[in-house]
């Protein structure tokens, strides 16, 4: 493969906060795929004897890749979670490369620019994003190493792929080190709308660094299509006018000689595997189990959450006090259950969100709950994974209300563990996955009105109703797993397109080599296969 030149233009990426460029590393034999991430696919657990012990991340990336990266030489970069730590675990078949952080650098990169500045500025600015230099000096020197590591990692030709808003400045980084790489990124939270982006202080450094990749991805095409009104107003490059599809319709921006696709590609999850797991006995034991834990109640509805303030859990729950104040729901027959994972606890705002959330919670059990029967049991802790499906599989109705969300997988692992076609799911139209799931009740969670009757109508829904909405549901999300999302993405990465200009400056995508379900520069790992449940297996709902 021919290297491709590096485009002109200016460089707002190479200054460090140490005014240095990324150090240039030849290509060698190397990794044909590479992963590059903020975590490792392993957690690093230090024991109090001090030996290390190193665990699988259960995560949905790690599920969708790691079956490619074993079928090629594949290697991961990221960072292990513990301060310091420059460990390389050893993992069959998957090349590790650590990139260590220090306690101050996990304060402004990670808790700081990443999640005070970019996630807020990403999710609708329900809280106030902080801009500090300081946070974003940091955030481009962690980039820098981020970028050296992968191009360390990589093979001659390798496809690289970046993963997610707190590696936004590694594609062009990585573009400057090694032009001879394919470059994919990947956005796995919302990208916001321009009026909210145009906020950031570094929004044309941004910008610049992922149009380093070759192809961006985001979960809908609105965030596609804005980003490319973005990389025409303040990257000045000439961009296609067209509406972007899903997997289809790409837009394309003009970078020099090089031709940047921009996508939509919503991400899933392990469909086929989270469904057979749940019609194991013992997990319909367990659920069992749990109905008669909590009274056997004609109604159990569910909440899975990492505590969050974008994930709506105070919405839920003042939507049910009021049902119940109204008498629209019953308490005697009616119990919440709300997992929430602990997330962000040394932040102030995540630590006021916790106390008002409990306070909710105890409002609710003071008012309607009887000796032995609270109405809300909410769990502040993680729950392991078996007990998480068990949970899904004895629910009647899961409560999924973000105020903004760029999926949001739960709503699809709820969908994916009921093979009995029981069930309801109440779901926020600001999810990324209210696109996909369509026959879900969906609410505005801002109009609380609106969510008491999402809630209403799927707790009384009849049987044939909730049957109809439950197949067409399980019907998308086992036809659209995480396996068909990463060979898109990957296929769309491997095809040749060639642009010609329009007019107004704009560019046109011409033709397309290879079809993008295919991985032509990849040996492809063995293909997943969709439970045989001939109601599941449709395309469209």
């Amino acid at each position: 493969m021919a290297p491709r030149p590096v485009e002109s233009g200016p460089d707002p990426v190479t200054d460090t906060a140490s005014g240095e460029r990324p150090h240039r590393t030849a290509p060698h034999d190397g990794a044909e795929f590479v992963v590059v991430a903020n975590r490792l696919p392993v957690d690093k657990e230090v024991l109090p004897d001090g030996t290390v012990n190193w665990k699988r991340s259960p995560g949905g990336l790690v599920t969708a890749l790691e079956p490619i990266l074993r079928a090629n030489t594949g290697a991961w970069v990221g960072w292990s979670g513990i301060p310091d730590s420059d460990d390389n675990p050893d993992i069959e078949g998957i090349d590790i490369h650590a990139v260590p952080l220090s306690a101050q650098e996990i304060a402004e990169y990670y808790e700081g620019f990443s999640n005070a500045t970019l996630w807020p500025l990403y999710h609708d600015v329900i809280v106030k994003p902080e801009y500090h230099r300081e946070w974003w000096n940091t955030y481009v020197e962690v980039n820098r190493r981020f970028a050296e590591a992968a191009s360390k990692a990589a093979g001659e030709g390798a496809i690289v792929w970046v993963q997610d808003y707190q590696l936004q400045l590694v594609p062009k980084m990585l573009r400057m080190l090694r032009p001879d790489v394919k470059i994919g990124f990947f956005l796995h939270i919302p990208f916001p709308p321009v009026e909210l982006f145009m906020q950031m202080p570094w929004r044309t450094e941004i910008v610049e660094g992922l149009l380093g990749a070759d192809l961006i991805g985001f979960h809908l095409p609105g965030g596609a299509q804005n980003f490319l009104y973005l990389a025409r107003r303040l990257a000045g490059q000439a961009t296609s006018k067209g509406t972007v599809g899903v997997r289809s319709r790409f837009g394309v921006v003009q970078v020099g000689f090089r031709t940047v696709r921009v996508g939509a590609f919503p991400i899933s999850i392990d469909s086929g595997a989270l469904a057979a797991l749940a019609k194991t006995k013992r997990i319909r034991d367990r659920a069992a189990e749990i109905r008669r834990e909590l009274g056997n109640p004609k109604t159990i509805m569910l909440g899975v959450d990492r505590l969050d303030y974008t994930k709506g859990i105070d919405v839920r729950l003042k939507a049910i006090s009021e049902l119940l104040a109204e008498g629209r729901l019953d308490a005697s027959e009616t119990v919440m259950l709300q997992l929430a994972t602990p997330s962000r606890e040394r932040v102030e705002s995540y630590k006021q969100m916790r106390a008002g959330i409990e306070q909710l919670v105890g409002n609710i059990n003071g008012n309607y709950a009887t000796v032995g029967h609270p109405v809300v049991q909410y769990l502040h802790r993680p729950v392991p994974r078996e007990e998480l499906i068990a949970f899904f599989v004895a629910a009647d109705v899961m409560l999924v209300t973000p105020l903004r969300d760029g999926m949001n997988l739960v709503a699809k692992e709820y969908v994916a563990c009921r093979t009995d076609l029981g069930g309801a799911l109440v779901l926020s139209e600001f999810t990324g996955a209210a696109a996909e799931l369509r026959s879900a009740y969906q609410a505005n969670p801002y109009d609380l009105d609106g969510v008491k009757d999402a809630i209403e109508a799927a707790v009384k829904q009849s049987e044939h109703e909730g049957r109809r909405r439950m197949r067409a549901l399980r019907r998308q999300v086992l036809a659209h797993d995480v396996d068909k999302w990463a060979r898109s993405f990957l296929g769309t990465l491997n095809a040749e397109s060639e642009t010609e200009l329009s007019a107004n400056r704009g560019v046109e995508l011409v033709e397309s080599a290879a079809p993008v379900t295919e991985l032509p520069e990849l040996r492809p790992a063995t293909e997943s296969a969709v439970p045989a449940e001939s109601h599941d297996t449709a395309e469209n709902e």
